[in-house]
């Protein structure tokens, strides 16, 4: 049984892991605010179009996570066992996969973008705005297709260091990649100093930029560390992966995958029937979303920890007492979720005035915000319990928790709100937020029946794996 100094010993831990990511995304969503800002100055048609074209990149770059996601919880628990071989071969399996996946995402942008953009564009609005929209959107994803297999090697080197518990490494190549953006944003959005002025085009180029910048210092990094990372020797030697292995890789992949798509599918869809009532939505909430990011970042990065230590310990066989730290951690979590959802309903009224936009958009956000702030404990213990139950590799599980239950409930319940019913849309995103009170419900259950805690790795249970 694991006493208390070993609970305490996995919350140190759950902290230092947690913090770099943290600080991490700290700074990056920062930096978006920033972005959010010197785009604002191009005009809400360019706020809204930006948005646009970011959510569905966001598909993209969520698709690659739950791919990653999934072999991570084969490296997690590797790294508890203190299996190299097999850690090389999980590393090696992303790299192939991501990279099947970024050619195929960027076929299916540069046929469909416009049709995509324009799927957010039906709503109550000026026609000749809802064209520039468009256009700006379009040549947005354009450029952003050139960072999309950047974005998925990233993602494997990233993810594979994070399972192993090396969180600041990542951290410091998303930090150098976030200030190449700034940079490149403030030169190519305005045209300082001699640069063309590109506007969101030239946001597009900076983010590209800042891509290639975070994926060649994990390469370097993690190829003259090779004594702290011995996975990556003979990583690339061949590409060969066991059969028996790249099947149980896959089938961990395979629904994990489709369920971060079916979740950000879901997110897109909710946030296309906000636009279906009015395009000033779309403004509005982007503008919530960058302080949402902001303020999220301590429970979303708590929550990601949660899954890596919680993957250590079940890795390493220690199963009993394994429920009693998932709780102990899942309490941190939402108290960080907690303190940060107060900030937010704070700022809520000053944050809008940042934005060069309408005061009817400003009031719409500030609502919006406000809502947010109030949900975030909730979101807080949802993504804990997510976490957990992906910790045992129960992919199934994981998808009824996540894909699953948005699309039955809460995509549902936009969309009826949104096309049947004439409900104010600052009601209507309390009502579609509040929906993850069930969500919680749901996990705490979960959770509590302990379905999640297996350890995939043991050969002595493999057939169960």
């Amino acid at each position: 049984m694991r006493d208390l100094n070993d609970n305490n010993k996995d919350i140190k831990r759950l902290i230092k892991i947690a913090i770099p990511m943290m600080v991490q995304n700290g700074i990056s969503n920062l930096v978006n605010l920033l972005d959010n800002l010197m785009i604002g100055d191009l005009g809400t048609n360019a706020i809204s179009g930006v948005a646009i074209a970011n959510q569905l990149i966001f598909v993209f770059y969520l698709l690659t996570f739950g791919a990653t996601a999934g072999v991570g919880i084969f490296t997690a628990q590797y790294h508890g066992k203190n299996d190299t071989e097999g850690i090389r071969y999980s590393f090696r399996f992303k790299i192939i996969l991501n990279t099947i996946l970024s050619a195929a995402s960027i076929l299916v942008f540069a046929l469909a973008a416009p049709f995509l953009v324009n799927l957010f564009l039906q709503g109550e609005g000026n026609p000749a705005d809802a064209a520039e929209i468009l256009d700006i959107g379009v040549d947005y994803i354009k450029v952003m297709l050139i960072g999309l297999i950047p974005i998925g090697l990233t993602q494997a080197y990233a993810g594979t260091l994070k399972d192993l518990g090396r969180t600041k490494v990542p951290m410091v190549a998303s930090v150098c990649a976030i200030f190449v953006n700034l940079i490149g944003n403030a030169l190519l959005i305005y045209g300082m100093f001699g640069c063309p002025a590109l506007g969101a085009t030239g946001a597009a180029i900076a983010t590209v930029l800042s891509r290639f910048v975070e994926l060649s210092i994990l390469i370097f990094y993690t190829a003259t560390h090779a004594e702290s990372f011995p996975f990556i020797r003979g990583a690339f030697s061949s590409f060969k992966i066991p059969r028996d292995l790249s099947r149980k890789f896959f089938i961990k992949a395979l629904p994990l995958m489709g369920n971060e798509t079916l979740w950000a599918l879901g997110m897109t869809m909710i946030n296309q029937c906000y636009s279906y009532r009015s395009l000033d939505a779309v403004a509005a909430i982007n503008i919530e979303s960058t302080i949402w990011n902001l303020m999220g970042v301590s429970f979303i990065a708590m929550g990601e920890a949660v899954g890596i230590v919680m993957g250590h310990i079940l890795g390493s066989g220690e199963l009993s007492g394994a429920k009693k730290t998932a709780y102990k951690m899942r309490r941190f979590t939402v108290l960080c979720g907690l303190v940060f959802g107060i900030v937010m309903i704070g700022i809520a009224p000053f944050f809008p005035l940042l934005y060069d936009t309408t005061e009817f958009i400003r009031h719409m956000a500030t609502g919006f915000i406000m809502i947010a702030g109030a949900t975030m404990p909730l979101c807080a213990y949802s993504h804990a319990s997510y976490f957990i139950i992906r910790a045992g590799g129960n992919a199934f599980i994981t998808v009824i928790f996540d894909a699953v239950y948005t699309w039955a409930i809460v995509v549902s319940t936009a969309f009826i709100l949104s096309r049947y019913t004439g409900i104010n849309i600052t009601w209507m995103v309390a009502i579609i937020r509040s929906l993850e009170f069930f969500k919680s419900l749901i996990g705490f259950f979960m959770v509590r029946s302990g379905i999640w805690v297996k350890n995939i790795v043991d050969t002595k249970s493999e057939a169960n794996a």
